[in-house]
């Protein structure tokens, strides 16, 4: 199992502490850096910032959202992006939720798994650098009875095949996602539930492709906190960290009808948990949300406590069939931040994973 780290969103004030951790993440030894994106900082940009000053790690968007970007317009980006980086990219993509997609963008939240099966299959004409003409139910190539003619991407690309990740929940987007990517991008991954709640599905895309799960990325995010070597039987308040964050995703990402990491939390087996966070964080009771959140949630949801705790988690996530586990390494400071990835890499050896 390999490691990587997500910086989150750019411009949230920890600029210069984002760039240091990416330059020891490249340091240690980490595979892959993500940049995340919603309606403040591109990823691209922030990208092609860290690429320039790294050597060795990868850098990936997760994601660049769909709704953001016309499918040309992603394939010119991963190509200019994978050649300035020396073939370091992994393009990341997702339909983001109605309220981005709709209030940011313009652009109607209706049938995220075929516009997401159409995105990707322009995207990947486009890289083979052919003539793009294409004719789907969501985008038509060139438009007809006008001046547009097939056009072919100028810029050659580092690699023939840039690796392609979709950032799936729902069970449906987790089977398309194993039937026509290279990887998934998951949150909130639970070891103990990840073959009921992402594995079997992504399993099913890939045996309908007439594939196997072999050199598919199975890659989740998880906060990771450091703890001290001794108490490791009382990491509430390191749980206590995430509550914010949890209380964000359960209860107040999308809508009411429509929030995926709700619907997650529930097939986790946190139904009346789940309604109750949403309940109070809706009704703009966010300290009553994040007090609701289960330790045993946030526990399962996140990497806590000292190495040998972090390395007996990661070692139930390898066997659960995590592939690449991106940490998001926690602290107050970028002290704080860097001993938590320095933890990280050291706990994967200990679990015997490097």
């Amino acid at each position: 199992m390999q490691l990587g780290i997500n910086l989150g969103y750019w411009g949230a004030g920890m600029d210069a502490d984002n760039l240091a951790v990416a330059k020891e993440a490249d340091r240690l030894g980490y595979s892959v850096c993500w940049a995340a994106e919603a309606y403040g900082s591109d990823a691209a940009t922030v990208l092609t910032w860290v690429a320039a000053q790294t050597e060795r790690i990868d850098v990936g968007s997760a994601i660049f959202q769909i709704p953001a970007r016309q499918p040309a317009m992603t394939a010119m980006t991963a190509a200019t992006l994978d050649s300035l980086s020396g073939g370091r990219f992994r393009l990341g993509l997702g339909v983001s939720g109605p309220q981005v997609s709709e209030g940011w963008y313009g652009v109607k939240f209706d049938k995220p798994l075929a516009r997401t099966r159409e995105y990707v299959e322009i995207v990947r004409r486009a890289m083979t650098r052919e003539r793009l003409s294409y004719e789907g139910a969501h985008w038509t190539l060139p438009l007809p009875d006008g001046p547009g003619k097939p056009l072919k991407l100028t810029v050659h690309p580092e690699r023939e095949h840039i690796p392609l990740y979709i950032a799936a929940i729902g069970p449906k987007n987790l089977q398309q996602t194993g039937e026509i990517a290279d990887g998934a991008l998951l949150i909130f991954p639970s070891a103990e539930h990840l073959e009921d709640t992402a594995v079997k599905h992504l399993r099913a895309g890939r045996e309908k492709a007439g594939l196997t799960m072999d050199g598919f990325d199975v890659c989740p995010t998880l906060p990771l906190a450091l703890g001290p070597e001794e108490g490791d039987k009382d990491v509430s308040a390191l749980a206590d960290m995430f509550r914010p964050y949890t209380a964000l995703y359960v209860g107040g990402m999308g809508s009411r009808k429509q929030n995926f990491y709700n619907q997650l939390a529930q097939r986790m087996g946190y139904e009346k948990e789940a309604a109750e966070i949403q309940d109070k964080y809706l009704a703009g009771d966010k300290a009553g949300a994040a007090a609701a959140i289960p330790q045993q949630l946030i526990d399962q949801t996140t990497l806590l406590g000292s190495v040998d705790r972090i390395a007996d988690r990661m070692a139930a996530y390898a066997a659960a069939g995590v592939t690449t586990l991106t940490l998001a390494p926690a602290g107050f400071t970028l002290d704080e931040r860097l001993a938590s990835l320095r933890a990280g890499s050291e706990a994967l050896e200990r679990a015997g994973l490097a």
